[in-house]
């Protein structure tokens, strides 16, 4: 839920303040600053938690710790990149693959009822895909919206 909030406070507050110093509200603009402000959010989390996400991934996949930090790196890149209209486009791509990619790994981990903050089996389970599953939608229609669209 954090993660909405963030997404949406800073909008609304990117918007107010494009509006308030340019008469008209940027909304792409606002639209790829809130995103960027989530990714930075949802990246701390590869760096605060590793062990609980390493938890994320099915056995089968090696270098568990490793992918954990390199997707929180490339979390914090592809933000940075929507700032910059020659790389919104690529950054939007990437990030909706990315959310596609990961969905899996979250369905994974709530049917395991993993709290990956904990890192314990004792977190939310399969209920919580009926809010993921629509936001992963959601964050992905975002992306399409603020970031890709608007180059095509």
């Amino acid at each position: 839920m954090a993660v909405l909030i963030i997404l949406i406070v800073t909008f609304l507050v990117s918007l107010g303040i494009t509006w308030a110093g340019s008469g008209e509200p940027a909304y792409i603009l606002s639209g790829n600053i809130a995103m960027c402000a989530m990714l930075q959010f949802t990246a701390l989390g590869h760096f605060k938690f590793p062990e609980g996400m390493k938890m994320m991934i099915p056995p089968f996949v090696p270098f568990k710790k490793a992918l954990v930090l390199i997707t929180g790196l490339m979390e914090i890149a592809a933000g940075v990149a929507l700032l910059f209209p020659a790389t919104r486009y690529a950054a939007g791509i990437f990030l909706i693959l990315f959310f596609i990619a990961l969905l899996p790994a979250n369905i994974y981990a709530a049917n395991r009822h993993l709290d990956y903050q904990k890192g314990t089996y004792d977190g939310k389970g399969p209920a919580y895909l009926w809010f993921r599953i629509p936001m992963q939608v959601f964050l992905i229609a975002w992306v399409w919206y603020f970031a890709v669209q608007p180059a095509v």
